[in-house]
Parts: C-alpha cells; sequence; structure tokens
C-alpha cells in the first residue's frame, strides 16, 4: 500500500510539474562556526530541525544536497572586494575567536562556513531554475540578512540570499525577484544591497525596539522596499491581516520570477530574542500564501535559514514550513489553530499560548 501511494504521489507531482522533490541543502561546515559559548547561534541549531524534521516524518519526503563554496567572482557581485579582504585578513588561529563587534564573532572556520552558506543559496537557485528541484530551503549558518556589501553585523559575515539573487540575476537574466524578510529583525544587510534596484522586491517585517533598531524616513522610501514595523506583543491575528493587506497585493502585483525567503523564526512567541507572539502555525500559514501568491514562479522559491534561536520553537517553526514548502497536507496542529484563529469551534487560542509556553 506504501508503494502505491508513493508511486501516487510520484504521478501527481508530474502532472503538476513537479518533477524533482524540495530539497534540503546544508554542509557539516556549518557546525564548525563557533562563535563562543552561550551565543545565541549554537551549532546546535540545524541538528534542531533536522530531528524535528525526521520526527514529523516530513525528512523522507526531501531530497538532500551538501552545499558548495561559492566563487569569488559571485561573491563580488554583493561585497566589497576590500571587505572580504577585511575578513579574509582577520580570520583567527584555531581555538581563537576574532570579535567583529560584540554579536559578531569569526572562529577558525567561520568563514569558510559562510563561503559555503552562500554557496547553498547558489546552488539553491540552479537547482529550482533547472527544474532539478520544487522549491529548496538551505539550513546554514551564519546567518546573513544583516550583512552588508561593505560591513558585518548582527551575527552575519556574507549576506547568503543576496548571493544567490545576485547570481540568479546574472546567471538567468532575471528582472524580477522578490526576497521575502520574515525574521523578527530588521534585514538591513539586504535592504543596504538592492534598496536602488529596480529588479527587487523586498517584505520585511521586523520587531520595533530590536537590532538594529531601523528609523526609515518615508519621503526617501523605495516602494519595492516594503518595510513593516510590529510592536512587541503583536500576535497571530494581526500578523496575518497586515500580511493580507500589505504584503500579498504587492507579491501579487510585482509578479516575480523568483522568491528568496530570508526564513527567519525568532518571531515565535517562545524565541528568546524576539518579544513577538507568533505560533509555528503562522510560519505554515505565511508560506502557503507566498506560494500561492508567487503563482507566476511556481517551484521557484528559496529559503535560506536566518535567525531562531531557541532550538524547540525553531525547529518546530522551521518544521511547518518546509512541510508547506514540500508539498505535504498541513498539519493537525496548524490546522487547530488556524481554526481557532477563524472562529471555529476548537479550545480557546489562550489555552494555545499557554500551553506552548509550559
Amino acid at each position: 500500500m506504501k508503494k502505491l501511494l508513493q508511486r501516487l504521489r510520484t504521478r501527481l507531482r508530474r502532472l503538476l510539474g513537479k518533477n524533482a522533490r524540495t530539497v534540503w541543502i546544508s554542509h557539516p561546515l556549518f557546525r564548525e562556526h563557533h562563535p563562543g559559548g552561550g551565543h545565541p547561534d549554537s551549532p546546535e541549531r540545524i541538528a534542531a530541525i533536522e530531528t524535528a524534521l525526521k520526527s514529523e516524518d516530513i525528512w523522507r519526503h526531501l531530497q538532500t544536497a551538501e552545499a558548495e563554496e561559492i566563487s569569488d567572482a559571485r561573491l563580488a557581485l554583493v561585497h566589497r572586494r576590500s571587505y572580504l579582504s577585511f575578513l579574509e585578513s582577520n580570520q583567527p588561529a584555531p581555538g581563537k575567536i576574532y570579535r567583529i563587534d560584540d554579536d559578531t564573532v569569526m572562529s577558525h572556520d567561520s568563514l569558510k562556513a559562510a563561503r559555503f552558506a552562500a554557496g547553498a543559496v547558489v546552488q539553491a537557485v540552479d537547482m529550482v531554475m533547472k527544474k532539478k528541484a520544487w522549491h529548496a530551503f538551505c539550513a546554514v549558518r551564519p546567518p546573513g540578512h544583516h550583512a552588508q556589501s561593505g560591513r558585518a553585523g548582527g551575527f552575519c559575515l556574507l549576506n547568503n540570499a543576496a548571493a544567490g539573487i545576485m547570481h540568479a540575476i546574472a546567471e538567468y537574466r532575471l528582472q524580477r525577484v522578490a526576497v521575502i524578510d520574515f525574521d523578527v529583525h530588521h534585514g538591513d544587510g539586504t535592504t543596504e544591497i538592492f534598496q536602488n534596484d529596480p529588479r527587487i522586491l523586498m517584505l520585511d517585517l521586523y520587531e520595533t525596539d530590536l537590532f538594529p533598531f531601523p528609523d526609515f524616513d518615508s519621503r526617501a522610501r523605495n516602494p519595492d522596499m516594503v518595510h513593516t514595523p510590529f510592536s512587541a506583543g503583536a500576535d497571530s491575528r494581526s500578523f496575518r491581516r497586515t500580511v493580507r493587506t500589505r504584503w500579498l497585493p504587492k507579491l501579487a502585483a510585482f509578479q516575480p520570477e523568483l522568491v528568496v525567503l530570508c526564513a527567519g523564526f525568532d518571531a515565535h512567541r517562545q524565541d528568546e530574542t524576539g518579544r513577538l507572539n507568533l505560533h509555528e502555525a503562522d510560519f505554515a500559514w505565511l508560506t502557503h500564501k507566498i506560494i500561492q501568491t508567487a503563482s507566476s514562479c511556481p517551484g521557484r522559491i528559496v529559503s535560506v535559514l536566518e535567525g531562531g534561536y531557541t532550538p524547540a520553537s525553531l525547529a518546530k517553526s522551521a518544521a511547518a514550513h518546509i512541510r508547506v514548502l514540500a508539498g505535504l497536507p498541513k498539519a493537525a496542529y496548524a490546522q487547530a489553530y488556524d481554526d481557532t484563529l477563524r472562529g471555529k469551534k476548537h479550545r480557546p487560542l489562550r489555552q494555545y499560548l499557554r500551553s506552548d509556553k509550559a
């Protein structure tokens, strides 16, 4: 019976144009980035996600690939050569660290890990553009969305998502790429790199009183840079309402040829670094809405791990997100939570909040 169901799924995917499964791209080297004991970006983060995918029976529905290192030529499309030289010249010896700022630290293998993290996104772009994968998730460290063209920051050395986007533009001559950043911290690096690029639509949420403390001048704002602030304590209903009214119409009108997600899961209510009040079901809902709205580029969604620093909530949230990317049915907990938000008969929302925090 299982083999018959698998054959039916494969045939259905082919009928829908899904000739390849969603790909998980990672590398053992990402565990060798050691910013120090007690640092939020711990090497265990990726392992926690992988464990959740296996326990929820999602892993077997994915294909896996090992990340490749980005080339110097591809990096130079995003970062200044002087900045890259700075990173190379300050790589610490084994067992030592180099502190760029209070939060951003390089260990001996950090720069190499960052090069493979950026390379993973380039590889993911190639796979979805060539129909070797139907969507991709890049399980990478260190994160990237705070890295500007000439400066590190916020745990980030290289801007992984920007590297993949610039590769897509250079290699495939794309003219409309949407980058959607749902990390709880504003993606200031990605904003700086693409702020004047007419080929880019950026949809970005952030908590107002967190690093990097953005303060936008509305008179100078690019209409294709949609920065969406949330106050501490914002909940699922306000999040979903804002996405429906501010993000989805812009995304539909833009008709992207590729979507790149800066997938931070630190807006979850249990995450230690943020104070928003989202549930893992919100990430599943958002992923579904993005796929549904970006119908101009079926199968061409590349998701890149950014934040999410409490292992339990990170693992639950990323698994909910990847489940939808893989085209699997919504989990029962997500359906129940969604029904509660819609007013259907399930336990009150406050009980979800209480049980999740227990």
